[in-house]
């Protein structure tokens, strides 16, 4: 089956599980996206698993401006085809915290690289990089991951650094990391 007719299918799951109460919902809040299906997290998942994870599906389905085929991409990706070069430009493309969370949770703080990325992303000015950075050391610290001592002050210092004027989803981010480095 070629990639086209894997997304024509995909879609046509995301149609057929169409919450329209939450579609609207998420159009009138003016989310960033050509189309919103409304599909929840645990139906997606399911979807996800109908497919083998293949790095050219979930690069095409990343390419979508749909929400739910941006979620599905970050199932998707196979974890060993996963690149710092290709998280950057995810990262960069990422419409919504949502996103972020997501892909962070199920791709981006699974990789091998992603402590020292994270890193790179909270010292940028770049707010999506920045939030993504703080949940992927969430996760890695939440995993029992120990940071060295030099880490550790990086961290408290870019979360102080950037804490007055974070918005509300790099607040809780920040919050999360320094939650589980304190526990």
């Amino acid at each position: 089956m070629t990639t086209e007719e894997q997304i024509r299918d995909i879609k046509k799951e995301l149609r057929a599980s169409m919450n329209g109460v939450l579609s609207a919902q998420m159009r009138q809040a003016k989310m960033p996206y050509k189309l919103v299906f409304g599909v929840e997290l645990p139906r997606l998942q399911a979807i996800a698993a109908e497919f083998a994870c293949n790095r050219e599906l979930a690069q095409a389905l990343w390419n979508e401006n749909i929400r739910e085929c941006k979620i599905l991409a970050t199932l998707l990706m196979p974890r060993n085809e996963m690149c710092p070069e290709i998280a950057d430009i995810w990262v960069d493309e990422m419409p919504t915290a949502e996103i972020a969370q997501i892909c962070t949770m199920h791709l981006l703080s699974q990789e091998t690289w992603s402590a020292e990325l994270a890193f790179q992303w909270i010292a940028t000015n770049n707010t999506m990089r920045q939030l993504c950075g703080f949940l992927i050391i969430a996760r890695l610290l939440q995993r029992g991951v120990e940071l060295n001592e030099r880490a550790e002050m990086e961290l408290r210092d870019q979360a102080e650094a950037l804490h007055e004027k974070a918005d509300l989803h790099l607040k809780k981010a920040i919050q999360a990391a320094l939650g589980r480095l304190n526990s």
